[in-house]
């Protein structure tokens, strides 16, 4: 390989693996566009009208971009959607749309994301849960939800579901975050690291310090359980972190560590991996991400 195609190589899983965690910049050969306007059922939290479509709520004094799609089916838990770092719900648009035929299915702009308001300044998980509850109340009433992140927005909802048992009935993660993934990257690689690699530290350590545009300051912290629901932790299977000189195979064994660490949300979890996919499954593997939320969902109405 030549020097060229290596350095290429190397600035391609750069890109991806900080994408991974938030930075923004990258780019991607899909693109998303608004869900469609769909209708829904339901009555939230506050007697409101179901909402259907794509519309700004209020959430305390923030004004949150919300999108829902889909009717809803008898008892089946509504569906919300979290993207990753540096997306917004327009990123999921199509996958959304696949799971709206079995049901109602919501997604949402994060503070500092897409078309929602820009936080006050620094968050932490708190903070964004908050968010999160606001639009809870908004799309699913009293109602549960099941709960599927990408790579950020994973680990924002499996920090979320332990503390809120009583609405969270599900989780699927889509190779999310690791809950160590700061010391993770600490310890993998060296401060004293040059090249791709040095870059990769610097600037994901930066993001995980809030250099991102939903400010959020990462922490690492222990998996809490959240009881029995159904969690799915689905992992990418191309190998795209290896390709960082030095220290990509030990990058992919820590992604692997996390992904196994997040089955210990619940005694009903499983991870598996999808085998032709990158860090974006649900875009690369539509099919097996939509197959977990539908089987998150039809155990968590059983």
């Amino acid at each position: 390989m030549t020097r060229k195609k290596t350095r290429t190589s190397a600035a391609l899983a750069l890109c991806f693996a900080v994408a991974g965690v938030g930075l923004v910049g990258c780019e991607d050969p899909t693109t998303g566009a608004k869900p469609e306007a769909g209708s829904s059922s339901g009555a939230s939290a506050t007697g409101e009208a179901p909402l259907t479509g794509t519309e700004k709520i209020k959430v305390g004094k923030h004004s949150v971009n919300v999108s829902c799609t889909g009717n809803q089916a008898g008892d089946r838990p509504v569906v919300v959607l979290l993207h990753g770092g540096g997306d917004d719900l327009t990123k999921m648009a199509d996958f959304q749309k696949t799971l709206s035929a079995d049901g109602r299915v919501c997604s949402y702009d994060r503070l500092g994301a897409g078309a929602s308001d820009k936080p006050d300044g620094p968050q932490d998980y708190d903070d964004i849960g908050k968010i999160l509850t606001g639009v809870l109340d908004r799309v699913a009433g009293d109602g549960p939800a099941v709960l599927a992140g990408h790579s950020m927005g994973g680990l924002i909802a499996a920090r979320y579901a332990p503390d809120h048992q009583d609405r969270v009935k599900g989780l699927v993660l889509l190779d999310s975050t690791s809950p160590t993934a700061v010391g993770d990257l600490t310890k993998r690689i060296p401060e004293s690291a040059t090249g791709p690699a040095g870059e990769l530290r610097a600037q994901t350590l930066g993001v995980f310090a809030g250099e991102n545009p939903e400010q959020l300051v990462f922490t690492d912290g222990k998996v809490r359980s959240a009881g029995d629901i159904p969690v799915r932790v689905i992992q990418h299977g191309v190998q795209y972190l290896a390709e960082v000189p030095e220290y990509g195979p030990g990058l992919e064994e820590d992604w692997t560590k996390g992904q196994k660490a997040w089955l210990g949300l619940s005694t009903n979890s499983e991870l598996s991996t999808a085998e032709k996919s990158g860090h974006y499954i649900y875009l690369e593997a539509p099919k097996v991400a939509a197959d977990a939320v539908k089987e998150v969902a039809s155990q968590a109405t059983a």
